[in-house]
């Protein structure tokens, strides 16, 4: 297992290189300025896109706008905004989410491009049925001669999906939460046992398909981030004195990396701290690896730029908001600087150190809701890359190689998780950015004719 876990650690340093940031930020920075900072121009609208003010009954889809970004959102805003960050601080310090703000400034431009193209390009399955994804606007958009970039996306996505790193800090977060200050014996048998109850629960909404999967997390999505939203608050609240410290250290600290491990690995400490941040942005909001047009490309619209819009709220309410939630959380207990703890385990520390006693059971509540919902959505994005693999009747297989693996998710170290995850989600941006840039120009003449639009129906 060791040399397994080293080999996929390798695997994983070797693929978030120099070009693929240069892919994901400076393609990103691209689309943002080919746009001329449509999302943050457009915001107001996305809102009221949101909101329902422009939904038709009768546009192709299977999904209102707001269960499309709630089933995106259940997936990005998971794990990878409590323990995702934590790891981030534990390994660089503050300045590591300053660049996980940079990340979500520029997901937001990419998220609107590749959630656009999702619908401006849907294809059909072997069933007939409208799709939408990397893969498929890859095929539609560019042609058949692109095919092995769309195959290559799939693939990735169906060990991407897996919910390992979720299950993994899940099962991490009751063993340290609930289970061992109560005396109870952790090892095996426990993390088996947590894996046998996530697998229930998640086998009874997956198998219900996109529309049980929709109507679940149109439910938990808000109710979760109002939740947490309420908890780091009082954290804040109690803390108040030193929060603007923390705040100016997370500017200060990005450009001098002073808090970042000793073993730097890419352009020195400063390097090392703006890979860190990206990957841990990219990995928490997604923005760019081709996950959310999945979710997107399902939504009862006849209007890629509408759906863009919406798409593009997800960074930010991800990344800027979540994230930076949790990360204050973090640095203004102090508990980053006198902690061993990683990932989910340094969470909660922060938790209980702020709210004595009942601080970590209400992270865990929040923790749990977080996870499983990220459960349902992973399983859907992994059923779409296996029906256009292998065709729509055989989809249903991998909601059973999903469930198996929630038994591996609780059985073996984060380092290993991660690292895996952090690897196929690189592979899967490679194939949807380089589509994504080349088809931008599409996208802005959409663009011009729904904002012409707009303006006649006004």
């Amino acid at each position: 297992m060791e040399t397994l876990d080293k080999m996929i650690e390798s695997f994983s340093g070797f693929v978030w290189g120099l070009p693929l940031l240069i892919l994901l930020v400076g393609g990103g920075l691209y689309l943002l300025i080919l746009s001329r900072f449509l999302p943050f121009r457009y915001l107001g609208h996305a809102i009221q896109v949101l909101r329902g003010k422009y939904d038709n009954p009768n546009d192709p889809g299977e999904i209102s706008h707001f269960q499309a970004l709630a089933t995106a959102l259940s997936a990005t805003v998971g794990m990878g905004n409590i323990s995702g960050v934590a790891v981030a601080i534990a390994i660089g310090g503050p300045g590591a989410v300053f660049w996980m703000w940079i990340s979500a400034i520029v997901g937001m431009s990419t998220k609107f491009f590749t959630s656009s193209l999702a619908i401006m390009y849907r294809g059909k399955d072997s069933r007939g049925e409208l799709q939408g994804g990397s893969m498929y606007f890859i095929i539609e958009g560019l042609g058949k001669a692109w095919k092995p970039l769309a195959i290559m996306f799939a693939v990735s996505g169906l060990i991407g999906a897996l919910p390992v790193f979720n299950v993994n800090q899940l099962t991490q977060a009751v063993n340290d939460i609930l289970l061992i200050p109560n005396g109870v014996k952790v090892g095996l048998t426990s993390n088996l046992i947590i894996a046998s109850i996530l697998v229930a629960i998640t086998a009874i909404v997956i198998l219900g398909g996109l529309n049980r999967i929709s109507k679940t997390t149109s439910k938990l999505v808000p109710i979760m981030v109002v939740i947490y939203f309420i908890l780091v608050l009082i954290v804040l609240a109690i803390h108040i004195d030193v929060v603007p410290k923390y705040i100016s250290l997370i500017f200060t600290d990005a450009f001098t990396a002073q808090h970042i491990k000793p073993d730097a690995f890419f352009g020195g400490a400063l390097g090392t701290l703006i890979v860190l941040g990206i990957r841990r942005g990219a990995f928490s909001n997604e923005a760019g690896i081709g996950t959310a047009p999945m979710a997107h490309g399902a939504a009862k619209t006849s209007e890629p730029v509408r759906e863009g819009l919406v798409a593009m709220l997800g960074p930010a309410i991800d990344t800027l908001v979540v994230c930076t939630l949790t990360a204050l959380t973090i640095l203004v207990t102090g508990v980053w600087q006198t902690s061993d703890s990683n990932g989910v385990s340094l969470t909660a520390t922060a938790f209980n150190s702020a709210i004595p006693s009942i601080g970590k059971y209400l992270l865990l509540v929040c923790i749990v809701i977080f996870s499983v919902s990220s459960l349902f959505s992973y399983s859907y994005y992994g059923t779409k890359c296996m029906s256009f693999l292998f065709g729509a009747n055989n989809k249903q297989y991998y909601n059973y190689f999903y469930i198996i693996s929630i038994v591996l998710g609780a059985t073996t170290s984060l380092n290993m998780m991660i690292n895996l995850i952090d690897g196929v989600f690189a592979l899967m941006a490679i194939p949807t950015m380089l589509a994504t840039i080349i088809m931008a120009p599409r996208v802005m003449k959409e663009v011009k004719r729904y904002v012409t639009r707009l303006k006649n129906e006004s």
